[in-house]
């Protein structure tokens, strides 16, 4: 038997545990998550609202800015508290945020991988720094928006799964959480099938003012968008070659951080190909700043090693192959894999179905059985399929 422990009306305390929890609700300043302290508190729980300054260098107003880290954001998340009847603090992980997630974000760019900072934030700061600060002040979970759900079994075991409704499902960006943060997560939305306008009329009913406040999106210290420019800020403009496939040259730019694999827009190589179909960044090359692009079927790929695993429960017996399904973006779809760890820690995957196309160095893998989170590595590299005879 298993029970779904996500803080909502339908939750239970960890096994032996029969009073409320003492609950640290992360809250955004947006709906998700004042929403998730609402039906936390309203549960039954002792809970207390928290807003992470995560930003060095805020904006006042929203005008801009894309993200959550505001200091507007960061009324609104109190706004909310006071609502919902809970004390309320700002805590200040600025320059934790920067070090394990700003500079890793530049750190891998430049090193032409393509990283995502969401998976890192959920690892180092909501279930690293904040848990330890919360645990360490007596709390016994931390509450989030996020859309999963966590599954309580008989033995007191936790299990990380999708959210209920697949089509808000945030369970790719949360499967870098080992056992022991899930031991301590809550995810009030999980295990609810509503759709984004329902999630903002419940606010709405709850009195919250963050009802009707558009989502965040992009990348939250980005504030407008513009990633190329973000890194050319930082690493400096560097003027390189743009290859094709030949290694003839077809154009310049002005930094290979400034590419993904898979990108076809911005690539301002200005004449078409040969064949007149769009071209694709191939491969990214930081030793000699050169990027090569090339026909979409060249960014299939077969299979890839990946490094760095983090599993959500035991980890699988070294060199046992098994049948998963994964999932290579936060809003990808699944395909079936074939996956072994390896005596060296690093995870092979062989995609079983259709070669997937334009996987990245730096992306997360995250392996599903069922809708359970098996746990989640880091690309490292990936084979090439091999083009079907004509």
């Amino acid at each position: 038997m298993t029970t779904a422990f996500s803080g909502g009306t339908a939750s239970v305390p960890p096994a032996g545990q029969a009073r409320p929890l003492r609950v640290l609700a992360a809250m955004s300043g947006g709906v998700d998550s004042a929403v998730a302290a609402a039906r936390a508190a309203e549960a039954g729980h002792d809970v207390t609202g928290v807003h992470l300054a995560l930003s060095e260098n805020p904006k006042s107003f929203r005008t801009g800015a894309r993200g959550c880290c505001t200091i507007e954001d960061s009324h609104d998340a109190r706004r909310a508290a006071d609502v919902i009847g809970i004390p309320f603090y700002v805590w200040d992980l600025a320059e934790r945020f920067r070090e394990d997630v700003v500079d890793d974000f530049i750190a891998e760019y430049e090193a032409g991988r393509t990283p995502n900072p969401c998976l890192r934030c959920n690892e180092k700061i909501k279930f690293a720094a904040l848990l330890d600060k919360a645990l360490a002040l007596g709390f016994d979970a931390v509450c989030t928006g996020h859309y999963a759900t966590v599954v309580l079994r008989e033995d007191g075991s936790r299990e990380l799964h999708r959210a209920s409704d697949a089509a808000k499902d945030q369970s790719y960006v949360l499967g870098v959480l080992d056992d022991r943060q899930l031991a301590h997560a809550m995810f009030p939305l999980g295990d609810t099938v509503t759709t984004k306008d329902e999630i903002r009329e419940e606010a709405a009913r709850r009195g919250l003012s963050v009802a009707k406040k558009p989502d965040s999106h992009d990348i939250c210290f980005i504030a407008d968008g513009d990633t190329r420019g973000f890194l050319a800020d930082r690493l400096g403009r560097s003027e390189g070659a743009i290859l094709d496939e030949s290694g003839t040259e077809i154009g310049t730019h002005e930094g290979a951080y400034g590419f993904t694999i898979g990108q076809r827009k911005g690539l301002r190589i200005g004449h078409p190909a040969p064949d007149g179909k769009p071209r694709y960044v191939l491969d990214i090359s930081p030793v000699d700043n050169t990027v090569t692009v090339g026909p979409a079927a060249s960014l299939d790929v077969a299979a890839l090693t990946a490094i760095r695993p983090r599993w959500c429960g035991a980890p699988p017996a070294s060199g046992a192959l098994r049948a998963y399904t994964a999932q290579l973006r936060a809003h990808g779809a699944e395909t079936a894999v074939e996956a072994e760890l390896t005596a060296e820690g690093e995870l092979r995957v062989r995609f079983t179905g259709a070669p997937e196309r334009g996987v990245a160095p730096g992306q997360a893998i995250v392996l599903y059985d069922g809708t359970r989170v098996v746990g989640s590595a880091t690309i490292a590299a990936t084979e090439k399929a091999v083009p079907a005879a004509s």
